[in-house]
């Protein structure tokens, strides 16, 4: 497992060929993806947090090489609140993409200037460099809306560049019109969770996911180039066996590439 200033390096060396992404999973639903020359860090999760069961492989202080960093709702494992700050002053020129709902809360809560964080929403579109990110909504459990501004708290990020197209689902479940969304283009990659959910984990607070048939079923329906599993192992309470889901795609759609990468290994999709 690379870790620290050896990942980084690795991330800054590695050469990606056009039509392809080179991915680093950091737990949970951390993700840095490089796609071309351009890095995006995709709810990167670097707070020490009690009952962690991956602890942080970066610091905010060493993530110096990000391009855009991309949160998709206000959970800490998602929009790191504590390692922002020291995450934008590491890489001073990167945007915070964000929900638009949440966009003037998090400048100000978090001191950042506004120029730094960019609010997106349902068929919202920002470019940074050679890379596109369009953002969908999310169904964390129910499908929230804000009653007054119509804006969703929760999102999943369609990332494109340099020929490939992956999506990040966030917190997600199924929800009606999900499909339709995804199928207008192909994709080469999906990111989704399969920790599922259930009464004692909602009574406890914590909203849940797709269960991993639920994750395979929307692949296997989709059939992107790959599917990386991830939301299952960092915390006790809140975990899955991943196993089950790769034996459950297999079974049921057997031509369906998975891949389930070790934390901080590079995958090159």
């Amino acid at each position: 497992m690379q870790t620290g200033l050896d990942l980084i390096r690795d991330i800054d060396s590695c050469t990606v060929p056009p039509g392809r992404c080179a991915v680093w999973w950091l737990g949970q639903f951390s993700f840095i993806v490089k796609l071309g020359k351009t890095i995006v860090y995709l709810d990167v999760f670097l707070s020490a947090r009690r009952g962690r069961q991956v602890e942080p492989l970066l610091t905010p202080a060493q993530a110096a090489n990000a391009d855009i960093f991309l949160g998709t709702h206000d959970h800490i494992d998602h929009i790191d609140r504590p390692s922002w700050p020291g995450m934008a002053q590491a890489s001073p020129h990167a945007p915070f993409v964000v929900p638009e709902l949440l966009r003037n809360r998090i400048a100000t809560d978090l001191n950042l200037p506004s120029n730094r964080v960019v609010g997106l929403d349902l068929g919202m579109t920002l470019k940074v460099k050679d890379v596109t990110v369009t953002a969908i909504p999310a169904a964390h459990e129910l499908l929230e809306r804000d009653e007054a501004s119509g804006l969703y708290p929760h999102l999943g990020y369609i990332v494109e560049g340099n020929g490939f197209r992956l999506y990040h689902s966030g917190d997600c479940c199924i929800y009606e019109g999900l499909h339709t969304l995804l199928r207008s283009k192909p994709f080469n990659l999906f990111l989704l969770p399969i920790n599922g959910r259930d009464a004692r984990r909602l009574a406890a607070n914590i909203v849940g996911n797709m269960t991993y048939q639920e994750a395979a079923d929307l692949t296997g329906a989709l059939h992107p180039g790959a599917v990386i599993p991830a939301h299952y192992e960092m915390f006790a309470r809140n975990s899955e066996n991943v196993q089950f889901f790769v034996d459950y795609l297999q079974a049921k759609y057997p031509q369906q590439r998975v891949v389930v990468p070790t934390h901080g290994e590079r995958v090159l999709l």
